[in-house]
């Protein structure tokens, strides 16, 4: 399962409102894990309409999340979090597969 906290929830929704796909079905958070970053794994977040046969799909807190499978293998009870205050702005990942992460919070390694 892939959570998503409230604050992630409200800043997903107003991104699909400001891209237009609020009430349009289709459309889900993607997220994957891509190589790179500093910690060697980078999270990568996208909005999309078009499954892919070995997707996993969730639905936390209202909010459709899907993942590959291989992504998936990194991401297991993983929390979306959105944090607006001023140490950064921006979607950060509460992951407890990660054995360490960079100051940025944007890469890590398992």
């Amino acid at each position: 399962m892939i959570f998503v906290s409230d604050k992630a929830k409200d800043k997903v929704s107003k991104l699909m409102a400001d891209a237009k796909i609020t009430n349009n079905e289709e459309y889900f958070l993607r997220v994957s894990v891509v190589g790179g970053g500093c910690s060697g794994l980078s999270y990568k977040l996208d909005f999309d309409n078009e499954s892919k046969p070995m997707d996993q799909v969730f639905e936390d807190n209202g909010v459709k999340v899907v993942t590959d499978l291989k992504s998936f293998l990194y991401l297991v009870n993983t929390t979306l979090d959105f944090s607006d205050g001023l140490n950064g702005k921006g979607f950060y990942f509460s992951n407890p597969n990660a054995s360490r992460t960079c100051g940025c919070g944007e890469s890590f390694a398992v």
